[in-house]
């Protein structure tokens, strides 16, 4: 469920008119919803709760949509943050996540980014590697610290909408295999600069089918077990996100009940906290990008390219990952569709939002929302061809306020500067 509903034919946000956004801010532009926020987060929550699961670690995965505002909202209702960078970090103590509620993964942490993360006390490192392991335990002796860390294991489960968000093959860079995980485990307990606590795994993105979770959680169990077995404390089981999000045209993937239900199943009685990465199934479908027609051109053989002001740098993931978004008039006109392809500005073929798409008539200066936009939307968004970054907009209970404004060109230039041997 989402907050985007037509109200007297309009395309509105909790009650504010998408028209109206595009008109004070300006097109491109995205626009969240707190309303939906605010409910995936909850209903997640209360499943997992409802399923007798004690204090889930529910750590939202910041890459998704990285917005303070956006954070911030969530923290509110007691939202951890899953970090993969030193600015993710940054972003979650700046939007109030407590630090003892903060993960940090990735598999090329730099020595100043572990540092920073060691100081600032977050929750847990994920380690993805054993020279990642040799580097945090070094840092965290010379800073008179011992880092809690967690051992990330790749279980070889395929899974994700599309190979490019693919995580948990033995050929996926992330982890380390169930082969080297029981040793690097027990190196971890003695080292001098760690504190081993738990294993994580995160097996992919857009995940449609309960089926790889379940390998995958059956063999993080094994894994409990045998380190237990071997002497060793495990206390967190952290299994990371990827729960898909419904993009239309895609299968229904399962409920929030269906998907606690399965973890209360494959964890049952093995006495660990559970934490968890969720980012896509909360924010995918609480925002939308508004943009608007500039011309319909209409070739000679009959093919019309609806062209937008917004482009591929703005909203990369259809040429990126062939990503589907369902495309809504913010006014649709009742008539016979009309069927388009719908592309952007940017001098690139690849700039092509959707090929073939029967949409409403469409015509010069209507809006269009691409749905499903606020996750890998404007977290991937950049200034190539020196567009400006996309403005994003925060709605709640009929307001409305820029949280991100648009940069202007002098901005943009400003960044940069000219060598000694270039000035005048």
């Amino acid at each position: 469920m989402n907050h985007f509903e037509f109200d007297q034919g309009e395309l509105s946000c909790e009650g504010v008119r998408l028209s109206a956004i595009a008109e004070a801010v300006g097109t491109p532009v995205y626009v969240y919803s707190t309303a939906t926020l605010e409910r995936h987060f909850t209903v997640l929550r209360d499943a997992l709760t409802a399923e007798g699961i004690v204090d889930p670690l529910i750590a939202y995965a910041v890459k998704a949509n990285p917005n303070l505002a956006v954070i911030r909202t969530l923290a509110r209702l007691g939202a951890g943050a899953d970090t993969v960078s030193e600015g993710e970090v940054r972003r979650a103590l700046a939007a109030g996540v407590p630090p003892e509620r903060i993960v940090f993964s990735g598999v090329g942490k730099s020595a100043d980014e572990i540092a920073f993360a060691l100081k600032a006390g977050v929750l847990e490192m994920n380690l993805e590697s054993e020279p990642e392991l040799e580097l945090t335990s070094r840092i965290a002796q010379s800073l008179g610290l011992r880092a809690q860390v967690a051992i990330r294991v790749n279980p070889d489960v395929e899974a994700g909408g599309h190979a490019k968000i693919a995580t948990g093959k033995a050929d996926n860079k992330f982890g380390v295999s169930f082969a080297e995980a029981q040793r690097l485990y027990a190196r971890a307990t003695n080292s001098p600069g760690l504190k081993p606590v738990g294993v994580a795994c995160h097996i992919g993105s857009q995940i449609t089918d309960l089926a790889p979770f379940e390998a995958a959680f059956g063999k993080m169990r094994q894994l409990v077990e045998s380190l237990r077995a071997e002497g060793l404390g495990v206390e967190r089981l952290d299994l990371g996100g990827g729960l898909g999000v419904p993009y239309f045209n895609q299968p229904t993937p399962p409920s929030p009940a269906d998907y606690a239900a399965m973890v209360a199943r494959a964890t049952r009685g093995l006495d660990v906290s559970l934490a968890f990465e969720p980012g896509r199934v909360i924010a995918a479908n609480a925002g939308v990008l508004v943009a608007r027609v500039l011309h319909i051109h209409e070739r000679p053989e009959g093919r019309k390219f609806a062209v937008l002001d917004a482009a591929m740098n703005d909203l990369i993931r259809p040429a990126m990952y062939d990503a589907y978004h369902d495309i809504r008039p913010v006014l649709p006109r009742d008539a016979v569709g009309v069927v388009y392809d719908v592309v952007g500005p940017i001098c690139e073929t690849g700039d092509t939002f959707t090929r073939d798409r029967t949409l409403p008539p469409l015509q010069s200066g209507d809006l269009v929302a691409f749905m499903s936009a606020g996750a890998y939307g404007a977290s991937m968004s950049s200034e190539y061809n020196s567009r400006l970054l996309v403005p994003e907009v925060l709605v709640k209970d009929g307001a409305f306020a820029v949280v991100r404004p648009r940069p202007t060109y002098e901005d943009m230039l400003a960044r940069e500067t000219a060598p000694a041997w270039q000035e005048p």
